[in-house]
């Protein structure tokens, strides 16, 4: 099975040559040389320039303002394999999404999605009866993560009341 990560969406035009901002950007899934797909299209990016929270890029085969247009708000995707490798400790937050979250033996909910708050990520976890809880992806906070078995440990004491 292919998995894609998402690499951000096509924002607008820049320039004439078939450039676009990109929104949401993992800059870490782009570079040169990386083939990204964008609705039918899978092409290399050759372009990559502007600034770290307003990435410029540009695709082979979009060569003008008008085919870039046509790509706005598409999402862009990298396939795992051409991702760079992870360091350990690292996930992407497709692997822990839908992981279960419990204290030791306590079960606490499970994981919706990773969010990227200003001091660090944090997973935001769907509790049994629906609210949510931020868990922020500290050693502190996190026992283990074990994306193989869809578990991950979390120091429910650490994050303090009403969870003690």
């Amino acid at each position: 099975m292919t998995v894609s990560l998402p690499a951000g969406r096509v924002g607008r035009p820049h320039g004439l040559d078939g450039s676009f901002y990109v929104t949401g950007a993992q800059l870490r899934l782009l570079s040169v040389g990386t083939n990204v797909t964008v609705g039918e299209l899978t092409a290399p990016i050759v372009r990559l320039a502007g600034l770290e929270r307003h990435p410029i890029v540009r695709l082979e085969g979009v060569e003008d303002r008008t085919a870039a247009e046509r790509l706005r708000g598409a999402e862009l995707t990298v396939e795992q394999g051409e991702a760079p490798a992870l360091e350990p400790g690292e996930w992407w937050a497709q692997e822990l999404e839908g992981c279960a979250v419990g204290d030791g033996e306590r079960s606490v909910g499970t994981v919706a999605r990773l969010v990227e708050l200003p001091s660090c990520e944090a997973l935001q976890v769907r509790l049994p009866d629906g609210d949510e809880l931020l868990v922020p992806m500290v050693a502190d906070a996190i026992r283990t993560v074990d994306v193989a078995q869809g578990r991950i440990d979390v120091n429910l004491a650490f994050l303090g009341e009403p969870w003690t």
